[in-house]
């Protein structure tokens, strides 16, 4: 990370030229603008800079989706709101010379903040428990899968039948990732050096998929590291000829996961969820717990976004398919794991294609909901949850309807941003719906 005054001395002595200029979008991308270094320094830094609101209410086409009372680019004429740059978020890009990316909010022309934004919907979740005198750190593990072919080569094939970049899954192993080497050690590498602190790497269960760690953070931190580093690794597999995706499920071999680190801690920094329960909790960790499966069912659109997400959470996938938790139990969504100060809640539910600031943002308002409405804990279960655990949703139009109906989430997080998220996805469930696949193809066109 580096500091304006670091920026300024860089400018002047022309080590660096350009600062791209990101926000954080419903999509969990980060979309925005190159600025030349100088404009950003004389003007941007203090007025911020116009960019058109319907950033904010797009599919990943670039379709507009999501309009809400809030932001409504066709009432309003496609008008400009403010991205103001966070500058405590500024850092080198070391794949992209003379460049430098700081992360913006978005602001009405008032000064006011863009409630959708989901910098914003994260702020205001750990502003609210901050009113408990807590403060929450959250440390977010994201795997990909690798191919040989690139970006381009993968369009033209239809994105389907490409080349993993190893020739069989390699769960901790240390030998076949060597036509992902170069790939990966890039990204180890470079993602340091533009200011995120690695902690571990290694290969995954399915062929060509890794995951790296980088350290926990203050959960606004780390959801901006993670949309940060998501965009990174695009970019260096594009610059490598290779392509990578996060997608949750893009074969029958295991789906790329999101899974959340989360724990509390008191202002001045002491951890606050161990203590003398049986699995060595506080009562505090059990409400935080307990608000978790409460809330699970009805804000699993957070978590999975997508008509893909589904196909990972289905039985045999490796991914929660019940609302449970357990000590160290990896099959069940929530997994209780440390001790002591390393007690934390592991959300194993969200998927790759998760935004990590709502994610985030819902696990911490299932926290607040446990704490203040003092909710009981179900028992943990041990190995997978039996046939009495309540199922998670199967379908996105499944979890937008629960969405919708949840009084919890329009408490918490307010009308204009739970149905701004319900248009989002009801619009994606409605083109998924109107689109055939291969699959309805092959097993339809000669034998029905």
């Amino acid at each position: 990370m580096i500091t304006l005054d670091q920026l300024r001395a860089d400018v002047d002595a022309g080590r660096v030229d350009e600062v791209v200029l990101a926000l954080p979008d419903l999509a969990g991308r980060l979309q925005g603008t190159r600025l030349s270094a100088r404009h950003f320094l004389d003007s941007t830094v203090t007025d911020g800079f116009g960019a058109c609101t319907y950033l904010l209410t797009t599919d990943v086409d670039m379709e507009v989706t999501a309009p809400s009372a809030e932001l409504d680019p066709e009432g309003t004429g496609y008008g400009d709101m403010v991205l103001a740059p966070d500058l405590a978020t500024l850092r080198p890009l070391p794949w992209d010379p003379g460049t430098v990316l700081v992360l913006a909010d978005a602001r009405h022309p008032d000064g006011s903040p863009v409630q959708v934004a989901p910098r914003q919907v994260l702020r205001t979740q750990v502003d609210a428990l901050a009113a408990h005198g807590l403060v929450p750190l959250a440390g977010v593990e994201l795997e990909f899968r690798v191919f040989t072919e690139s970006y381009a080569v993968a369009e033209t094939a239809g994105w389907s039948r490409l080349t993993p970049a190893t020739r069989s899954g390699v769960d901790y192993a240390l030998v076949g990732l060597e036509r992902m080497d170069g790939l990966t050690r890039r990204l180890r590498r470079e993602t340091v050096a533009a200011g995120l602190r690695l902690e571990s790497a290694r290969g995954e269960c399915a062929p060509g998929q890794y995951e790296i760690v980088f350290r926990y953070d203050e959960a606004l931190a780390a959801a901006d590291a993670a949309a940060f580093y998501k965009t990174a690794a695009k970019q260096i597999a594009a610059q490598e000829g290779m392509a990578l995706t996060f997608m949750p499920k893009y074969d029958a071999a295991e789906g790329n996961s999101c899974h959340l680190h989360v724990s509390l801690r008191s202002p001045d920094g002491t951890p606050v969820l161990a203590g003398d329960g049986a699995h060595g909790e506080s009562p505090l960790l059990r409400r935080v717990l307990a608000g978790q499966l409460a809330c699970l069912r009805e804000l699993i659109l957070l978590f999975a976004p997508t008509v893909n997400a589904y196909k990972r959470l289905s039985p045999g996938a490796f991914a929660p398919t019940s609302v449970a938790w357990g000590r160290d139990n990896r099959l069940a969504a929530l997994r209780l794991v440390g001790s002591g100060p390393s007690l934390r809640i592991e959300h194993r539910v969200p998927g790759g294609d998760a935004d990590p600031h709502l994610a985030l943002a819902a696990v911490l308002l299932a926290a607040r909901h446990g704490i203040e409405a003092d909710v009981p804990l179900a028992d943990s279960v041990q190995g997978a949850p039996g046939p009495e655990a309540p199922t998670l949703p199967t379908s996105l139009a499944e979890a937008a309807d629960l969405l919708d109906r949840s009084e919890i989430a329009r408490k918490g997080l307010g009308d204009g941003v739970v149905d701004a998220l319900i248009a989002a996805a009801r619009a994606e469930w409605t083109a998924y719906s109107r689109t055939v696949t291969e699959w309805e193809r092959a097993r339809g066109f000669e034998r029905r």
